[in-house]
């Protein structure tokens, strides 16, 4: 899905802006430019019909929990959002996909049964083997997944599905492991979501309100979601040395948060790019895309077996290439997403921000920390000198107001 920002400032040509980005823009992500309090709201002259929220594709869509949100006024095209039309707040409203990569899967989906250009995309989803499958399902079992493109779905667990069907917030009833509490169309939203980008359902269930470092899920229509808004954090590439020294300290925190965690599941990036992470207002940084997060729980000893292989249908060719093999689970390596990390984010953000010695000692620190040749424990190795290199190197001030005052009384700071 990649990270994804595109900006509105003016109310007049907002609407336009934002349907060019939505129908053409590679990225698939939008935010408001000014904040709520800075600008008071008008009521706007648009509306958000049912294709432009992707309604008339449902139920191969996402869900339809905030539609009233949008049908009420109540979030705007510039990407703000009320619960009471007094108080505004900046959210991101985006697509699991490009509306051209949506396009282009409606096609296929017709193609597979009809071989025409269009058709109901729902009609032909439902009388596919594996939807009826899933009908007959009292719960998702790994079986029922097998073949996704989805990286959290490349591994499953008995224990990672149960969590999906237990905390699927696009309907009113969950908490039980079972699917009865889903109907047909229940069912097909969500293998939707899951075939096409597991972004949201990992918001979903792994809730930033618990601690996860993901934003805040608001809510889905058609094939629109609305979460909370982050800032890139290609944007703080020319940031002052002690908000780039917080930043990367929290971004090595986060890559290995999400590999030890108490419910031993093991995160991994199958790709990081300057939008997959995301800083809030307060200065606390997040991971703002998770389409790239695999899963592997280290709890049940998993293997990817021939049938997962050979397991391919027209959901597993919705946005990817389908005919590619999948990496085998136990080809993840512990290090893979701190390697990433610094190869592709820190040296950006921590380039030429200090003085000698320290900015060679970075400097070697990273090029150690992004060889991949180099075994496991050399990568950690470097990555633990790194953090204690880069602490004394950032500020206890207001500004980080997401460990602001805390930071004046703790070590750990």
């Amino acid at each position: 899905m990649g990270c994804w920002m595109y900006f509105f400032c003016f109310k007049v040509l907002g609407l336009l802006q934002l349907i060019q980005f939505l129908t053409l823009n590679w990225s698939p992500f939008l935010e408001a430019t000014i904040f709520p309090s800075a600008m008071p709201h008008v009521k706007p002259s648009y509306n958000f019909g049912r294709t432009f929220l992707g309604l008339d594709k449902c139920n191969a869509c996402i869900g339809t929990s905030i539609c009233k949100k949008f049908f009420k006024e109540e979030i705007s095209y510039s990407g703000n959002y009320t619960d009471d039309a007094k108080s505004w707040r900046v959210v991101e409203i985006s697509r699991l996909t490009t509306k051209y990569q949506h396009d282009q899967a409606d096609k296929r989906i017709c193609a597979s049964l009809s071989k025409t250009k269009s058709c109901s995309i729902e009609h032909v989803l439902r009388k596919t083997e594996r939807f009826q499958k899933w009908l007959k399902a009292k719960r998702l079992t790994p079986d029922l997944v097998q073949g996704l493109r989805t990286p959290m779905l490349r591994c499953p667990s008995q224990r990672l599905l149960d969590r999906i069907v237990r905390r699927y917030a696009e309907v009113p009833d969950a908490g039980s492991v079972y699917m009865d509490h889903l109907t047909d169309r229940d069912k097909l939203r969500l293998l939707y979501t899951l075939s096409v980008n597991t972004h949201p359902i990992l918001l979903q269930i792994f809730p930033e309100a618990e601690g996860w470092p993901f934003p805040k899920y608001l809510g889905s229509c058609g094939r629109l979601i609305v979460t909370a808004s982050t800032r890139p954090l290609k944007e703080f590439y020319s940031s002052p040395p002690e908000v780039a020294a917080d930043l990367a300290l929290q971004l090595l925190s986060v890559v290995n948060s999400m590999r030890n965690n108490d419910l031993n599941y093991f995160f991994y990036f199958v790709h990081v790019d300057a939008g997959t992470f995301g800083v809030f207002n307060n200065g606390h940084l997040f991971i703002r895309d998770a389409s790239t997060l695999g899963i592997i729980d280290k709890q049940e000893d998993l293997q990817m077996t021939d049938g997962q292989q050979e397991h391919k249908d027209i959901f597993s060719c919705l946005v990817s290439d389908c005919q590619s093999a999948f990496p085998s689970c136990n080809s993840v390596r512990e290090k893979q997403s701190l390697i990433m990390v610094c190869q592709e984010l820190l040296p950006k953000l921590l380039k030429e921000k200090f003085p000698q010695p320290a900015q060679e000692k970075i400097d070697t620190l990273l090029q150690l920390c992004a060889d991949n040749v180099r075994v496991d424990w050399e990568i950690s190795d470097a990555a633990e000198k790194l953090v204690e290199l880069l602490k004394p190197l950032r500020s206890c001030s207001s500004h980080f107001a997401y460990r602001y005052p805390d930071c004046k009384y703790s070590d750990k700071y």
